[in-house]
């Protein structure tokens, strides 16, 4: 299986479309076979999913996602998993060993705004430096 996750450095980013890179992995039989880091194509409708699907990936984790973003990853037949935070070392165990659960969307609608650019503390309600 071929799976993005949102990537700000060594952690999973909260704002899946305002991260700054993807890590993909290809797992197979609870083994990492490649893993490359690809950087974000820019943040418009509709981009993010349609990159995704053109390099083959099935399912994208992230720690927040908008319901529109989530429909248009539905559209290209990936898998959105929300929620998740940590660092991508323990998210790629997680998966490996099958017990990766998603959860409630760590990001409100327009939270992630400026996030990526210039932004500097999120506007989550348990305020925390990006």
């Amino acid at each position: 299986m071929r799976i993005a996750i949102s990537t700000d450095g060594d952690f999973v980013s909260a704002h899946f479309g305002r991260c700054p890179d993807f890590t993909i992995l290809d797992i197979e039989s609870s083994e990492v076979k490649k893993k490359e880091i690809l950087p974000n194509p820019g943040h418009e409708p509709g981009a993010i999913p349609q990159f995704l699907h053109s390099k083959g990936v099935e399912c994208i984790i992230a720690g927040g996602m908008g319901m529109r973003a989530s429909g248009f990853f539905n559209e290209f037949g990936i898998k959105t998993i929300v929620g998740i935070s940590g660092s991508i070392k323990d998210v790629v165990e997680k998966i490996k060993n099958n017990t990766l659960q998603g959860g409630e969307s760590l990001c409100k609608p327009g939270d992630g705004k400026g996030y990526g650019l210039d932004k500097t503390v999120c506007d989550h309600s348990n305020e925390k430096e990006c």
